[in-house]
């Protein structure tokens, strides 16, 4: 199942130079992101390059379990397309070439670039999106879409980064012909804890906060989201945030103190960073989710997977 679905259509698109500030962090809580801006631009190109390895290992005709109408060969050309996209927003053209025209499509770009090619093209095009990066100064302009969206370099590093990774996952499923698992996908992607939540920050408090809620019900109810332990971190689960989405018309998504949770949410969530990061991006199954049944109504994560779409505007 697709999540990451950013531009759709590139002609006509908004142009958002704005950017909102983040919530303040409850005392003694760690805001999860965003990272360091050098962080980012080196997980973009590791990302794009495991992206490449599964991709080069399943071959551009096999089938992406995760992405069910995509063979290989679409998810190398969808995700080299949005790097180009987005190094075009950051180096003032707007979603277009320097010469003012639209980039290709995906279609396109599959007919112009040899299949044999496909990979390195991608990893050319998130090396070529690093560089606009580093070259940008701090208070570069450029669209934005996202609810208490950074500014925009960092946006867009940060959001490269999450997109890049969520389909190097993909990679990896037609690599193996199935989901992986959660420890799968952290050996392939060397995903740590810390760029889990800042992921899960941004879907969270980004992009399921924009415009009517998706899983709404008759009633508002609220979800807690809460990370777990791990072997990875030793078990410090106390300095995590916890995220709260009180879900009605609207999705508002507060972070809590995770030592001091609600005492009562509808819905619980939770799980380790990792296995939250892919079950939320609907990635994976491994997280627990708890919630009163209710007849006739579809479960939260049923829902959420059915209507949770991540798109660009």
């Amino acid at each position: 199942m697709t999540t990451t679905r950013e531009p759709r259509g590139r002609r006509g698109a908004p142009q958002h130079d704005a950017h909102h500030a983040t919530p303040p962090s409850p005392p003694g809580v760690d805001a999860p992101g965003p990272l360091a801006l050098e962080r980012y631009l080196a997980l973009v190109p590791a990302a794009a390059r495991a992206l490449a390895a599964a991709a080069d290992e399943a071959g551009p005709d096999a089938a992406v379990p995760t992405c069910p109408r995509w063979a290989v060969a679409d998810l190398v050309a969808h995700q080299g397309m949005v790097h180009r996209w987005a190094a075009s927003h950051v180096l003032g053209h707007r979603g277009r070439t320097p010469e003012g025209r639209f980039l290709p499509s995906e279609a396109a770009y599959l007919r112009e670039v040899p299949r044999d090619g496909l990979t390195a093209w991608l990893v050319r095009g998130a090396d070529d999106l690093v560089a606009a990066l580093a070259d940008a100064s701090d208070d570069v302009r450029a669209m934005t879409f996202l609810h208490a969206a950074p500014a925009p370099r960092v946006f867009w590093a940060r959001r490269q980064t999450h997109e890049t990774t969520v389909h190097a996952v993909d990679a990896v499923a037609a690599r193996l012909g199935r989901t992986p698992t959660t420890a799968e996908a952290v050996e392939a992607l060397g995903l740590t804890p810390d760029v889990a939540l800042d992921g899960l920050d941004e879907l969270l408090r980004g992009f399921v906060t924009r415009g009517a809620a998706r899983i709404r019900r008759d009633e508002p109810f609220t979800v807690l989201v809460r990370p777990g332990v791990d072997e990875v971190d030793g078990g410090r689960a106390g300095s995590r945030p916890a995220w709260l989405l009180h879900v009605d018309e609207a999705v508002v998504t507060a972070l809590v103190d995770p030592a001091a949770p609600p005492d009562r949410a509808d819905v619980r969530v939770t799980g380790s960073p990792a296995a939250l990061y892919l079950g939320l991006w609907n990635r994976g199954d491994e997280m627990t989710v708890d919630e009163m049944a209710v007849d006739g109504r579809p479960g939260f994560l049923d829902a959420w997977r059915a209507k949770q779409r991540v798109r660009w505007s």
